[in-house]
C-alpha cells in the first residue's frame, strides 16, 4: 500500500456504510480481519480507504462507494490536508469549468501524465482569471503535488460530470467547513445576500477580510465586473479566489496578508465595499499606523479595531460609493469611539445602523449590527441617521427569518434612501436627525432612539392574553386533582433503571456534544420549563441521539425530581448535554408509569451524588416498582393527568407574567389609563 493513501477515520467509515460509529468499534472488536490503523491517535485512529471498502464490499455490507462520499473521503484524508486538496481540486475544476475539452485530453492517460502535463494547462486559466503571479493568492500547483492529487481529481472531474463544476466545488467546500465549525467565522448566506443588497450594484466591489468569499459571492453578477478580496490567511485567499471564479464570468483579485497593515489594494477605488471583519482585536496596528492617511475621520483607540475597518472601508470606495460592515453592538456606544462617530454623521459618511436578531450570525449570543455607510461627495444639507431593530426576527432555536428581515429592512432603506427620511415604525425603524445624536455619547445603538412598541402589543392585545389567561385559569380548576385519600405505604417490590436497561426493558441513552447542522436541540432547560427544544449543539461527527414519542428524558444535574415523556411535537429533536433517554419496551413498561415513579423525591435522594458545587443523578439507580402493565397503565393515566395540569399552571403563569408587564408598561408610558 502506499504511504500517501488516502485515509478515513471511524466516523468516515460509519458515513461510508450508512450505520453508527458504534457500529464500527463492534465491528473492529469482532472481526480479526478488519483494517488495521495506518495513522491518526490511539484515541482517534484512521484506515486506508481502498482497505476498507475492500473489506466492506466482502462482508456484503457496502454494494458501491457512493461517488460523493468517495470524493469527499479522498480530500479529507489527503496526505496534504483538506485545504491543499481543496485549492488543488479547485484548479482543476476551473480547468474544467472553463476549458473541458483540455481536461479530457490530459485525463486520458496515465495518472503520471496528468501531473505533468496539468500545470501547463492550469496557467492556461489561473493566469486570465486572477491576474499575474505576483498579485494572486492562487498559485499553480507543480507536478509532484498533483501526482499526490491525481486520485482526487479524477473523482472530483467525475462529480462535476454529475453536478457541475461550481457545484462540486461548493458541496466540497461546504463539506469541509461543516467538518470545522470552530476554524472559520462564516457569514451565513441569508445576512450576506442582504448586506449586499444594501450596498447596491457594483462592477468593482471589496472584501479587506474576505474569509470564504461569502460576501462577494453575494454581490450581483454584471459584465466587465471585477471583485477584489484580501485575508491574513493565505489558504482563505486561495480558497475564496476559487470559489468567487467557478462561480460566473468576473475577474478575481485576492491577495494573503492584513489588509490593515499590509494592504494589497492601495490605489483601489470600488463601487462597494463588503466586510465582516475581525471583532474586538486590540493588535490591529494601532502603534505603528498612528499617522496612516485612512484615519479620515480620526485615529481610532487601541480598543476600536472595528472603527479602523470602517474608515479602511472608506477610504477604499469611489465618492458616492457604498459600504456595509457587519459590527459588534458595542461599537456603536462605547465611548472610546464617541468622536469617531461623531465626524461619520457630521459629514454624512454613516447612512444607517441596523440591529441584527440574536443568533444572525458569529458569535451568536449577541445581537450584531450591520452599518451601512457611503463615502461622501458633499455634506448633506439635512443629515439623518437611519435606525432599524430586526430582533423580532428571531423564532425558536435562534433561526432567523431572513426573507422576512430582508423584506422589512430592504422597503424601510429604500424609502430612506429616496427621500433622506424614513416614515417612523415604533420598536422598528425610525430616522433621526443627526443634530440629536451629537451628544456627550453619541450612542447609535437602534433599541435607545426607537419609540417602543404599544405596550404588550397594544390594548388589544392585552385584552387577548386577559381572555387566555381566564381560559387557562378554568382549565387548570378543571384539571385540579381530586381529594387525595390516605392510605398506608405500600411495599412493592423494587427494581432499578440500571436493571431494566440490562433486561431489554429499555433503552438508555445520554445526550451528546454535537448535533447535524441547524437541528433542534433538547436542553435540560427546555426539560425543566416544559418548553420546546430550543437549544444548539456544534456540529461535529458524533453521532446524535434523536428523541421519539414516548421516550422518557431525564435532567441529570441540579437535585430536582423531573422526567419529560416525548410527545409528538418534540420529537425528532436533538438530545442535548445533561439529559438522559429512557425508551422503554411499550410491552414491558408504560411510559407515564415510568416517568411518573422517576419523579418521586425520595427516589431521587437516593440516586443522587452530592458534590460541592453539584448534585448530580444516576439514573441507573432510580427505582420502580414491580406491577403488571396493567396496573402501570392505571398510574400511568394518573400521571398523564397531573401533568396536564402542571402545563396548564406554566401556562396561567407565563400569561400571567406577560399581562402584569404589560400592565406596567403601559400604565407607565401612558398607553393605559387608570380608570
Amino acid at each position: 500500500m502506499q504511504h500517501n493513501a488516502t485515509e478515513v477515520t471511524a466516523a468516515g467509515i460509519a458515513r461510508l456504510a450508512g450505520v453508527g460509529r458504534a457500529a464500527v468499534s463492534n465491528w473492529r472488536r469482532r472481526h480479526p480481519d478488519f483494517p488495521k490503523p495506518v495513522g491518526g491517535t490511539e484515541t482517534s485512529p484512521s484506515f486506508a480507504l481502498a482497505e476498507v471498502e475492500t473489506w466492506l464490499r466482502e462482508q456484503g455490507k457496502l454494494a458501491e462507494v457512493p461517488l460523493r462520499e468517495r470524493v469527499w473521503q479522498q480530500l479529507a484524508g489527503h496526505p496534504e490536508g483538506p485545504v491543499t486538496a481543496l485549492v488543488h481540486a479547485g484548479c482543476a475544476l476551473l480547468l474544467i469549468n472553463d476549458r473541458p475539452t483540455d481536461w479530457l485530453e490530459l485525463s486520458a492517460g496515465s495518472d503520471e501524465r496528468l501531473a505533468a502535463l496539468l500545470p501547463a494547462a492550469l496557467d492556461q486559466v489561473i493566469t486570465p482569471r486572477f491576474g499575474p503571479p505576483r498579485d494572486r493568492a492562487v498559485t499553480t500547483p507543480a507536478g509532484p503535488e498533483l501526482l499526490t492529487s491525481a486520485p482526487l481529481l479524477r473523482g472530483a472531474a467525475e462529480l462535476a460530470a454529475e453536478l457541475g463544476a461550481r457545484q462540486t466545488y461548493e458541496f466540497l467546500l461546504g463539506r469541509h467547513l461543516d467538518a470545522n465549525p470552530r476554524q472559520y467565522t462564516l457569514t451565513p448566506a441569508g445576512l450576506a445576500a442582504l448586506m449586499a443588497e444594501l450596498a447596491g450594484p457594483a462592477r468593482t466591489a471589496l472584501d479587506p477580510a474576505c474569509g470564504t468569499g461569502a460576501l462577494l459571492r453575494a454581490v450581483t453578477a454584471r459584465p466587465g465586473q471585477e471583485l477584489f478580496g484580501q485575508d491574513s490567511a493565505p489558504e482563505l485567499a486561495a480558497l475564496s479566489a476559487l470559489r468567487l471564479a467557478l462561480q460566473g464570468k468576473a475577474a478575481v483579485r485576492t491577495a494573503a496578508g492584513d489588509s490593515l497593515r499590509a494592504d494589497a489594494h492601495p490605489a483601489l477605488r470600488a463601487d462597494v465595499v463588503l466586510c465582516h471583519p475581525p471583532f474586538n482585536e486590540r493588535n490591529w496596528g494601532h502603534d505603528e499606523l498612528a499617522y496612516d492617511a485612512r484615519w479620515e475621520y480620526g485615529f481610532p483607540a487601541r480598543t476600536e479595531s472595528e472603527l479602523a475597518w470602517v474608515q479602511h472601508a472608506l477610504a477604499r470606495l469611489n465618492d458616492g460609493g457604498s459600504a456595509v460592515l457587519l459590527m459588534p453592538p458595542a461599537a456603536a456606544s462605547r465611548r472610546s469611539g464617541r468622536r469617531i462617530r461623531a465626524d461619520l454623521l457630521r459629514r454624512g459618511a454613516l447612512r444607517a445602523v441596523i440591529a441584527l436578531p440574536v443568533g444572525a450570525a458569529p458569535p451568536y449570543n449577541i445581537p450584531l449590527h450591520v452599518w451601512v455607510l457611503r463615502r461622501p461627495e458633499k455634506a448633506p444639507a439635512q443629515p439623518e441617521l437611519l435606525l432599524v431593530d430586526t430582533g423580532a426576527a428571531a423564532g425558536e432555536n435562534r433561526a432567523v427569518d431572513w426573507t422576512g428581515v430582508r423584506d422589512a429592512v430592504l422597503d424601510v432603506w429604500r424609502a430612506f434612501e429616496r427621500a433622506g427620511s424614513a416614515r417612523e415604525e415604533p420598536g422598528f425603524s425610525r430616522s433621526v436627525p443627526v443634530i440629536e445624536l451629537l451628544d456627550d455619547d453619541v450612542d447609535l445603538a437602534p433599541a435607545r432612539h426607537l419609540p417602543p412598541a404599544a405596550a404588550g402589543g397594544g390594548a388589544e392585545r392585552l385584552a387577548s392574553v386577559r381572555e387566555d389567561l381566564g381560559e387557562t385559569l378554568r382549565l387548570a380548576a378543571g384539571l385540579t386533582p381530586p381529594e387525595a385519600r390516605h392510605t398506608p405505604p405500600a411495599r412493592w417490590p423494587l427494581i432499578t433503571v440500571g436493571e431494566l436497561a440490562r433486561g431489554g426493558a429499555l433503552l438508555l441513552r445520554t445526550g451528546g456534544n454535537s448535533a447535524p447542522a441547524r437541528a433542534a436541540v433538547l436542553t435540560d432547560h427546555d426539560v425543566l420549563a416544559g418548553t420546546a427544544p430550543s437549544g444548539s449543539l456544534p456540529e461535529g461527527d458524533e453521532e446524535a441521539v434523536l428523541v421519539e414519542a414516548g421516550d422518557v428524558v431525564v435532567p441529570v444535574l441540579g437535585g430536582g425530581s423531573v422526567a419529560r415523556v416525548v410527545d409528538a411535537d418534540t420529537a425528532g429533536a436533538v438530545l442535548g448535554r445533561n439529559l438522559t433517554l429512557l425508551r422503554p419496551d411499550r410491552e414491558a413498561l408504560d411510559p407515564w408509569f415510568l416517568a411518573g415513579f422517576l419523579r418521586g423525591t425520595a427516589n431521587n435522594r437516593q440516586a443522587s451524588s452530592y458534590a460541592s458545587t453539584a448534585t448530580r443523578l444516576d439514573v441507573r439507580r432510580l427505582q420502580l416498582p414491580r406491577l403488571p402493565l396493567e396496573d402501570q397503565r392505571r398510574y400511568g393515566e394518573r400521571f398523564r393527568a397531573l401533568a396536564e395540569f402542571e402545563e396548564a399552571l406554566r401556562r396561567a403563569g407565563r400569561l400571567g407574567e406577560q399581562l402584569v408587564r404589560g400592565m406596567y408598561d403601559g400604565l407607565t408610558d401612558g398607553t393605559v389609563t387608570p380608570d
